[in-house]
Protein backbone atom coordinates (compact mmCIF):
# COMPACT_ATOMS: atom_id res chain seq x y z
CA UNK A 1 0.00 0.00 0.00
CA UNK A 2 1.29 3.42 -1.48
CA UNK A 3 2.60 5.48 1.89
CA UNK A 4 2.05 8.89 2.55
CA UNK A 5 3.83 11.09 5.52
CA UNK A 6 1.37 13.70 6.89
CA UNK A 7 3.81 16.19 8.87
CA UNK A 8 4.11 19.54 10.73
CA UNK A 9 6.93 21.79 10.28
CA UNK A 10 10.40 22.19 12.28
CA UNK A 11 10.35 22.58 16.23
CA UNK A 12 6.73 21.45 16.29
CA UNK A 13 3.89 23.05 18.24
CA UNK A 14 0.88 21.49 19.00
CA UNK A 15 -1.21 22.61 15.94
CA UNK A 16 1.01 21.56 13.87
CA UNK A 17 1.11 17.97 15.51
CA UNK A 18 -2.28 17.82 16.09
CA UNK A 19 -3.70 18.41 12.92
CA UNK A 20 -1.45 16.07 11.51
CA UNK A 21 -2.88 13.63 13.97
CA UNK A 22 -6.30 14.65 12.98
CA UNK A 23 -6.26 14.80 9.34
CA UNK A 24 -4.38 11.65 8.71
CA UNK A 25 -6.66 9.78 10.57
CA UNK A 26 -9.55 11.51 8.12
CA UNK A 27 -7.41 10.41 5.39
CA UNK A 28 -7.20 6.90 6.02
CA UNK A 29 -11.01 6.78 6.47
CA UNK A 30 -11.70 8.66 3.28
CA UNK A 31 -9.15 7.13 1.11
CA UNK A 32 -8.43 3.32 1.97
CA UNK A 33 -6.23 2.53 -1.27
CA UNK A 34 -3.29 4.70 0.85
CA UNK A 35 -1.52 4.50 4.03
CA UNK A 36 -1.58 7.75 5.93
CA UNK A 37 1.33 8.11 8.80
CA UNK A 38 1.27 10.77 10.85
CA UNK A 39 4.82 11.71 12.19
CA UNK A 40 6.54 14.57 13.40
CA UNK A 41 10.19 16.33 12.25
CA UNK A 42 11.52 17.38 15.76
CA UNK A 43 11.69 16.67 19.35
CA UNK A 44 8.55 17.77 21.83
CA UNK A 45 9.75 20.19 24.46
CA UNK A 46 8.23 18.15 28.31
CA UNK A 47 5.43 20.41 28.67
CA UNK A 48 4.20 19.37 25.29
CA UNK A 49 4.62 15.65 25.86
CA UNK A 50 2.94 16.62 29.72
CA UNK A 51 -0.15 17.59 27.77
CA UNK A 52 -0.50 14.53 25.19
CA UNK A 53 -0.21 12.17 28.42
CA UNK A 54 -2.90 14.72 30.28
CA UNK A 55 -4.78 13.99 26.88
CA UNK A 56 -4.43 10.03 26.87
CA UNK A 57 -3.37 10.52 23.29
CA UNK A 58 0.39 9.19 21.89
CA UNK A 59 1.62 11.62 19.42
CA UNK A 60 3.15 10.63 16.14
CA UNK A 61 6.13 9.28 15.73
CA UNK A 62 9.41 11.37 14.68
CA UNK A 63 11.36 11.03 11.62
CA UNK A 64 14.88 13.00 10.68
CA UNK A 65 13.97 13.11 7.34
CA UNK A 66 12.24 12.26 4.27
CA UNK A 67 15.53 11.54 2.25
CA UNK A 68 14.97 7.94 -0.01
CA UNK A 69 16.68 4.92 1.99
CA UNK A 70 17.46 1.80 1.53
CA UNK A 71 14.43 0.86 3.19
CA UNK A 72 12.39 1.82 0.30
CA UNK A 73 14.07 0.10 -2.18
CA UNK A 74 14.85 -3.32 -0.97
CA UNK A 75 13.63 -6.36 -1.98
CA UNK A 76 12.52 -9.63 -0.20
CA UNK A 77 12.34 -13.38 -1.40
CA UNK A 78 10.38 -15.96 -0.65
CA UNK A 79 13.58 -18.45 -1.71
CA UNK A 80 15.92 -19.09 1.27
CA UNK A 81 18.25 -21.96 1.37
CA UNK A 82 20.29 -23.18 3.85
CA UNK A 83 24.40 -22.92 3.41
CA UNK A 84 24.69 -27.10 3.74
CA UNK A 85 21.91 -27.94 1.00
CA UNK A 86 23.61 -29.46 -2.17
CA UNK A 87 23.49 -27.05 -5.05
CA UNK A 88 21.13 -28.56 -7.37
CA UNK A 89 18.63 -27.92 -4.72
CA UNK A 90 19.03 -24.08 -6.63
CA UNK A 91 18.06 -25.60 -9.57
CA UNK A 92 14.33 -25.25 -9.26
CA UNK A 93 14.51 -21.32 -8.00
CA UNK A 94 16.39 -20.30 -10.96
CA UNK A 95 14.05 -21.73 -13.16
CA UNK A 96 10.71 -20.18 -11.54
CA UNK A 97 12.01 -17.10 -10.50
CA UNK A 98 15.69 -16.23 -12.20
CA UNK A 99 17.28 -14.50 -9.15
CA UNK A 100 20.10 -12.23 -9.35
CA UNK A 101 20.57 -13.34 -5.73
CA UNK A 102 19.36 -15.87 -3.06
CA UNK A 103 19.25 -15.47 0.46
CA UNK A 104 21.20 -18.25 2.09
CA UNK A 105 20.88 -19.05 6.02
CA UNK A 106 22.68 -21.24 8.76
CA UNK A 107 19.98 -22.80 10.42
CA UNK A 108 17.74 -19.69 11.51
CA UNK A 109 21.17 -16.76 11.30
CA UNK A 110 21.46 -15.13 7.83
CA UNK A 111 24.75 -16.64 6.22
CA UNK A 112 25.00 -14.62 3.27
CA UNK A 113 23.87 -13.75 -0.39
CA UNK A 114 24.11 -16.63 -3.05
CA UNK A 115 24.85 -14.86 -6.34
CA UNK A 116 24.13 -15.82 -10.36
CA UNK A 117 28.16 -15.19 -9.99
CA UNK A 118 29.27 -17.48 -7.87
CA UNK A 119 27.33 -20.62 -9.24
CA UNK A 120 28.85 -19.57 -12.77
CA UNK A 121 32.41 -18.80 -11.54
CA UNK A 122 32.42 -22.27 -9.87
CA UNK A 123 30.97 -24.03 -12.96
CA UNK A 124 33.46 -22.47 -15.12
CA UNK A 125 36.41 -23.39 -12.92
CA UNK A 126 34.80 -26.76 -13.00
CA UNK A 127 34.73 -27.19 -16.72
CA UNK A 128 38.40 -25.54 -16.76
CA UNK A 129 39.74 -28.14 -14.80
CA UNK A 130 38.02 -31.55 -15.15
CA UNK A 131 35.77 -30.59 -18.87
CA UNK A 132 32.83 -31.65 -16.75
CA UNK A 133 30.61 -31.37 -13.49
CA UNK A 134 30.25 -34.17 -11.63
CA UNK A 135 30.30 -33.40 -7.76
CA UNK A 136 27.37 -31.63 -6.55
CA UNK A 137 29.16 -28.74 -3.90
CA UNK A 138 27.12 -27.56 -0.80
CA UNK A 139 26.07 -23.85 -1.38
CA UNK A 140 28.30 -22.39 1.15
CA UNK A 141 31.52 -24.28 -0.71
CA UNK A 142 30.88 -21.94 -3.79
CA UNK A 143 29.82 -18.69 -2.01
CA UNK A 144 32.33 -16.02 -1.84
CA UNK A 145 33.06 -13.39 0.68
CA UNK A 146 30.50 -11.51 1.69
CA UNK A 147 30.66 -7.65 1.52
CA UNK A 148 29.79 -5.38 4.33
CA UNK A 149 25.48 -5.16 4.39
CA UNK A 150 24.03 -1.67 4.05
CA UNK A 151 21.45 -0.47 6.96
CA UNK A 152 17.69 -0.46 5.92
CA UNK A 153 17.86 3.24 7.25
CA UNK A 154 21.28 4.30 4.87
CA UNK A 155 20.65 6.78 2.71
CA UNK A 156 19.97 5.79 -1.31
CA UNK A 157 22.99 7.47 -2.95
CA UNK A 158 25.35 6.09 0.10
CA UNK A 159 23.82 2.50 -0.86
CA UNK A 160 23.93 2.61 -4.02
CA UNK A 161 27.76 4.01 -4.46
CA UNK A 162 28.34 1.47 -2.14
CA UNK A 163 26.61 -1.31 -4.85
CA UNK A 164 28.41 0.13 -7.66
CA UNK A 165 31.89 0.10 -6.05
CA UNK A 166 31.29 -3.08 -5.72
CA UNK A 167 31.44 -6.89 -7.56
CA UNK A 168 28.98 -8.13 -6.38
CA UNK A 169 25.41 -8.37 -7.52
CA UNK A 170 23.98 -7.75 -4.32
CA UNK A 171 24.10 -6.90 -1.01
CA UNK A 172 22.22 -7.95 2.00
CA UNK A 173 19.90 -5.61 4.54
CA UNK A 174 20.22 -5.25 8.16
CA UNK A 175 17.67 -3.76 10.58
CA UNK A 176 18.45 -3.62 14.13
CA UNK A 177 21.40 -6.41 13.79
CA UNK A 178 18.27 -8.43 11.48
CA UNK A 179 18.81 -9.60 7.69
CA UNK A 180 15.65 -8.02 6.20
CA UNK A 181 16.34 -8.34 2.62
CA UNK A 182 18.75 -7.48 -0.54
CA UNK A 183 19.43 -4.27 -3.09
CA UNK A 184 20.74 -5.29 -6.34
CA UNK A 185 22.02 -2.67 -9.23
CA UNK A 186 17.97 -2.46 -10.43
CA UNK A 187 17.09 -1.22 -7.69
CA UNK A 188 18.65 2.00 -7.81
CA UNK A 189 17.83 2.19 -11.68
CA UNK A 190 15.45 5.07 -9.88
CA UNK A 191 15.53 7.67 -6.77
CA UNK A 192 12.25 6.67 -5.18
CA UNK A 193 10.01 9.54 -3.40
CA UNK A 194 8.24 9.86 -0.31
CA UNK A 195 5.12 10.98 -0.40
CA UNK A 196 4.20 13.68 2.16
CA UNK A 197 1.08 16.19 2.86
CA UNK A 198 2.36 19.76 4.56
CA UNK A 199 0.33 20.63 7.68
CA UNK A 200 0.75 24.59 8.98
CA UNK A 201 3.26 25.34 7.04
CA UNK A 202 3.95 25.80 3.36
CA UNK A 203 8.32 26.55 3.09
CA UNK A 204 10.49 24.46 2.36
CA UNK A 205 13.05 26.37 4.76
CA UNK A 206 10.71 25.17 7.50
CA UNK A 207 9.53 21.72 6.65
CA UNK A 208 11.50 18.01 7.30
CA UNK A 209 14.71 17.48 5.78
CA UNK A 210 15.05 15.68 2.73
CA UNK A 211 11.56 17.64 1.33
CA UNK A 212 13.24 18.65 -1.75
CA UNK A 213 13.52 15.20 -2.71
CA UNK A 214 10.03 14.43 -1.79
CA UNK A 215 6.68 14.52 -3.53
CA UNK A 216 4.40 17.19 -1.93
CA UNK A 217 0.50 16.12 -2.27
CA UNK A 218 -1.42 18.42 -0.52
CA UNK A 219 -0.66 21.47 1.68
CA UNK A 220 -3.32 22.35 4.77
CA UNK A 221 -2.34 25.63 6.30
CA UNK A 222 -3.32 29.15 7.50
CA UNK A 223 -0.04 31.09 7.11
CA UNK A 224 1.15 33.03 3.88
CA UNK A 225 1.89 31.30 1.19
CA UNK A 226 5.66 31.00 -0.07
CA UNK A 227 5.36 26.85 -0.73
CA UNK A 228 8.10 24.55 -2.31
CA UNK A 229 8.04 23.97 -6.03
CA UNK A 230 5.83 20.80 -7.18
CA UNK A 231 6.21 18.82 -10.47
CA UNK A 232 2.44 18.67 -10.74
CA UNK A 233 -0.89 20.56 -9.05
CA UNK A 234 -1.52 19.70 -5.72
CA UNK A 235 -4.14 20.28 -3.41
CA UNK A 236 -3.90 23.29 -1.41
CA UNK A 237 -6.17 24.68 1.25
CA UNK A 238 -4.63 27.71 3.00
CA UNK A 239 -7.43 30.14 4.97
CA UNK A 240 -7.12 32.79 6.93
CA UNK A 241 -7.97 31.38 10.91
CA UNK A 242 -6.46 31.13 13.69
CA UNK A 243 -5.64 27.42 13.90
CA UNK A 244 -4.63 24.44 11.09
CA UNK A 245 -6.63 22.11 13.15
CA UNK A 246 -9.74 24.34 12.70
CA UNK A 247 -9.15 23.68 8.91
CA UNK A 248 -9.08 20.21 9.48
CA UNK A 249 -12.49 19.90 11.77
CA UNK A 250 -14.26 21.74 8.84
CA UNK A 251 -12.89 18.77 6.65
CA UNK A 252 -13.93 16.36 8.65
CA UNK A 253 -17.69 17.76 8.74
CA UNK A 254 -17.52 18.16 4.60
CA UNK A 255 -17.12 14.37 5.20
CA UNK A 256 -20.13 13.81 7.34
CA UNK A 257 -17.74 12.38 9.89
CA UNK A 258 -17.51 12.67 13.74
CA UNK A 259 -13.71 12.87 15.09
CA UNK A 260 -13.75 10.27 17.55
CA UNK A 261 -12.91 11.23 20.76
CA UNK A 262 -8.64 11.10 20.64
CA UNK A 263 -8.58 13.16 17.57
CA UNK A 264 -11.32 15.75 19.30
CA UNK A 265 -8.95 15.99 21.94
CA UNK A 266 -5.98 17.04 19.24
CA UNK A 267 -8.02 19.21 17.25
CA UNK A 268 -9.38 21.18 20.31
CA UNK A 269 -5.91 20.98 22.21
CA UNK A 270 -4.20 22.76 18.29
CA UNK A 271 -6.62 25.64 18.27
CA UNK A 272 -6.55 26.28 22.02
CA UNK A 273 -2.97 26.65 22.01
CA UNK A 274 -2.57 28.60 18.36
CA UNK A 275 -5.42 31.14 19.44
CA UNK A 276 -4.06 31.12 23.07
CA UNK A 277 -7.60 29.98 24.53
CA UNK A 278 -9.36 32.06 22.05
CA UNK A 279 -7.90 35.68 22.80
CA UNK A 280 -5.60 36.07 19.81
CA UNK A 281 -6.08 38.39 17.55
CA UNK A 282 -5.81 35.80 14.62
CA UNK A 283 -9.14 34.04 16.44
CA UNK A 284 -11.85 33.80 13.89
CA UNK A 285 -15.57 33.31 14.66
CA UNK A 286 -15.19 29.95 13.02
CA UNK A 287 -12.67 28.87 15.46
CA UNK A 288 -14.76 30.25 18.14
CA UNK A 289 -17.34 27.61 17.13
CA UNK A 290 -14.87 24.93 16.03
CA UNK A 291 -13.39 24.46 19.31
CA UNK A 292 -16.80 25.10 21.18
CA UNK A 293 -18.31 21.61 19.13
CA UNK A 294 -15.12 19.59 19.77
CA UNK A 295 -15.57 20.26 23.26
CA UNK A 296 -18.96 19.08 23.56
CA UNK A 297 -18.00 16.06 21.35
CA UNK A 298 -15.33 15.30 24.07
CA UNK A 299 -18.01 16.66 27.20
CA UNK A 300 -15.63 18.84 28.86
CA UNK A 301 -15.34 23.19 29.31
CA UNK A 302 -13.50 24.58 26.87
CA UNK A 303 -11.91 27.06 29.21
CA UNK A 304 -11.24 24.68 31.93
CA UNK A 305 -9.22 22.73 29.15
CA UNK A 306 -7.30 25.41 28.05
CA UNK A 307 -6.13 26.26 31.38
CA UNK A 308 -5.15 23.01 31.96
CA UNK A 309 -3.10 22.91 29.42
CA UNK A 310 -1.22 25.68 29.81
CA UNK A 311 -0.05 25.14 33.38
CA UNK A 312 1.42 22.44 32.20
CA UNK A 313 3.93 24.55 30.51
CA UNK A 314 7.41 25.04 32.24
CA UNK A 315 8.10 27.95 33.16
CA UNK A 316 11.01 29.46 31.19
CA UNK A 317 13.17 29.98 33.88
CA UNK A 318 13.64 26.16 34.13
CA UNK A 319 14.13 25.32 30.66
CA UNK A 320 17.48 25.71 28.32
CA UNK A 321 17.70 28.80 26.66
CA UNK A 322 18.67 27.61 23.55
CA UNK A 323 15.74 25.16 23.78
CA UNK A 324 12.86 27.22 24.47
CA UNK A 325 13.81 29.98 21.88
CA UNK A 326 14.39 27.67 18.93
CA UNK A 327 10.64 25.72 20.00
CA UNK A 328 8.83 28.50 17.90
CA UNK A 329 11.02 30.43 15.91
CA UNK A 330 10.72 31.97 12.57
CA UNK A 331 12.94 33.91 9.88
CA UNK A 332 11.74 36.34 7.49
CA UNK A 333 13.21 38.82 4.86
CA UNK A 334 12.63 42.21 4.30
CA UNK A 335 14.90 44.75 2.76
CA UNK A 336 17.52 42.41 2.16
CA UNK A 337 17.72 42.04 5.90
CA UNK A 338 17.16 38.42 7.75
CA UNK A 339 15.00 38.44 11.09
CA UNK A 340 14.33 35.58 13.65
CA UNK A 341 11.44 36.01 15.90
CA UNK A 342 10.54 33.40 18.60
CA UNK A 343 7.19 32.82 20.53
CA UNK A 344 7.01 30.94 24.31
CA UNK A 345 3.93 31.26 26.08
CA UNK A 346 4.02 31.34 29.57
CA UNK A 347 1.37 32.04 32.77
CA UNK A 348 3.72 34.96 34.47
CA UNK A 349 6.05 37.35 34.10
CA UNK A 350 7.20 38.44 36.85
CA UNK A 351 10.09 36.36 36.60
CA UNK A 352 11.55 37.58 33.08
CA UNK A 353 14.77 39.61 35.14
CA UNK A 354 15.49 36.05 36.81
CA UNK A 355 16.50 35.02 33.28
CA UNK A 356 16.21 37.73 31.23
CA UNK A 357 20.36 38.02 30.23
CA UNK A 358 20.73 33.82 29.64
CA UNK A 359 18.11 34.22 27.01
CA UNK A 360 19.54 37.49 25.38
CA UNK A 361 22.95 35.61 24.97
CA UNK A 362 20.71 32.38 23.55
CA UNK A 363 19.21 34.80 21.19
CA UNK A 364 22.38 36.60 19.97
CA UNK A 365 23.69 32.69 19.38
CA UNK A 366 21.30 31.92 17.15
CA UNK A 367 21.51 35.07 15.29
CA UNK A 368 25.20 34.34 14.25
CA UNK A 369 24.54 30.91 14.10
CA UNK A 370 21.59 31.68 11.30
CA UNK A 371 23.62 34.69 10.02
CA UNK A 372 20.60 37.09 10.99
CA UNK A 373 20.69 40.84 11.33
CA UNK A 374 17.67 40.76 13.77
CA UNK A 375 16.32 37.83 16.64
CA UNK A 376 13.92 38.56 19.24
CA UNK A 377 11.97 36.68 21.35
CA UNK A 378 8.15 37.11 22.32
CA UNK A 379 6.97 36.30 25.83
CA UNK A 380 3.26 35.58 25.76
CA UNK A 381 1.34 35.68 29.43
CA UNK A 382 -1.41 33.71 27.89
CA UNK A 383 -3.64 34.07 31.09
CA UNK A 384 -3.34 38.00 31.25
CA UNK A 385 -2.96 38.61 27.69
CA UNK A 386 0.39 40.76 28.35
CA UNK A 387 4.17 40.40 26.52
CA UNK A 388 7.37 41.35 26.33
CA UNK A 389 10.28 41.12 23.80
CA UNK A 390 14.02 40.45 24.19
CA UNK A 391 15.92 41.50 21.52
CA UNK A 392 19.45 41.60 20.22
CA UNK A 393 20.61 44.86 18.91
CA UNK A 394 19.79 46.19 15.84
CA UNK A 395 19.03 49.88 15.08
CA UNK A 396 15.71 49.78 14.58
CA UNK A 397 15.25 48.83 17.64
CA UNK A 398 14.71 52.26 18.30
CA UNK A 399 11.53 52.25 16.01
CA UNK A 400 9.23 49.83 17.83
CA UNK A 401 6.34 51.10 19.80
CA UNK A 402 7.13 49.49 23.31
CA UNK A 403 8.39 50.77 25.94
CA UNK A 404 11.89 49.89 27.18
CA UNK A 405 11.56 48.60 30.83
CA UNK A 406 15.25 46.98 31.10
CA UNK A 407 18.44 46.13 28.74
CA UNK A 408 16.84 44.57 25.98
CA UNK A 409 13.44 43.95 27.06
CA UNK A 410 10.16 45.83 25.62
CA UNK A 411 7.14 46.10 27.10
CA UNK A 412 4.05 44.80 24.92
CA UNK A 413 0.61 44.91 26.98
CA UNK A 414 -2.61 43.49 25.26
CA UNK A 415 -0.11 42.04 22.56
CA UNK A 416 -0.68 38.00 22.08
CA UNK A 417 0.21 37.34 18.19
CA UNK A 418 3.41 37.20 16.34
CA UNK A 419 1.79 37.31 13.14
CA UNK A 420 -0.41 40.07 13.40
CA UNK A 421 0.73 42.76 15.95
CA UNK A 422 4.31 41.73 15.79
CA UNK A 423 5.00 41.07 12.50
CA UNK A 424 4.00 44.49 10.98
CA UNK A 425 5.92 46.72 13.99
CA UNK A 426 8.73 45.04 13.02
CA UNK A 427 8.57 45.57 9.42
CA UNK A 428 7.45 48.82 9.75
CA UNK A 429 10.45 49.72 12.10
CA UNK A 430 12.80 48.32 9.91
CA UNK A 431 11.10 50.36 6.68
CA UNK A 432 11.62 53.72 9.48
CA UNK A 433 15.73 52.97 10.39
Amino acid sequence: MEKVYVLGHRNPDFDSVCSAYAYAKLKNMIDPQKKYIPVRCGHLPKSMKKVFAELGVEPPEYIRDVFPKVSDVYLTSSTVIDADAPLNMVAASYKATNPSVIPVFEKDRFYGLLSVDDITSWAMEELSRKGKISDIPRVRDIMRPEEEPVEASEMFEEAKRKLSSSKKRGLAVMENGNFVGFVTRRCFLKSPKNNVILMDHNEAKQSVKGIETANVVEIIDHHRLDSVKTELPIFIDAEPVGSTCTIVFRKYIQEGITPDTASAKMLLAGIVSDTLILRSPTTTPVDVASANRLAAIIGEDLKEIGLRMFSCMEGLKNRAPKEAVESDFKTYSEKNLKIGIGQCECTTLEDVEDYRAEYIEALEDIRKRQELDWAVLMITDVLREHSVLLSTDFVAGSHLPYSLISDHVYDMPGVMSRKKQLLPEILHAIAEG
